[in-house]
């Protein structure tokens, strides 16, 4: 699976994640590495990270400024489902590696 030029947004999220309906992600891979930019509701700025296997899970580690000023980290991993329209889902369970490390699930979708 190739995430390269893809952009995703999230359809949801448990509620001590800080990504939103607002937020996009521009996908960019080169070979098995994934990077990412995104931002929008609560999220400044962020980036991530990841290796995708050859099934297309990602595992990926990421940062954000939210809109309070705090620095955010965390790990992920994405496993993907392909849509009856073609386009992915990713089912991802999160845990956050600062603040109060708590884990969370989202899922977000190809646009």
């Amino acid at each position: 699976m190739n995430y390269n030029n893809k952009t995703f947004r999230p359809v949801a999220n448990t509620k001590n994640g800080e990504t939103s309906h607002e937020t996009l992600f521009k996908y960019t891979q080169k070979d098995n590495i994934l990077t990412a930019s995104y931002c929008g509701g609560e999220i400044l700025e962020g980036h991530l990270i990841g290796v995708v296997s050859l099934d297309g899970t990602i595992d990926m580690r990421y940062h954000q400024v939210n809109i309070k000023g705090a620095l955010m980290t965390g790990r992920c991993v994405s496993v993907p489902e392909i849509m009856e329209n073609g386009k992915i889902r990713l089912h991802e369970t999160w845990q956050w590696t600062s603040g109060d490390q708590s884990k969370g699930n989202s899922i977000i979708e190809e646009i």
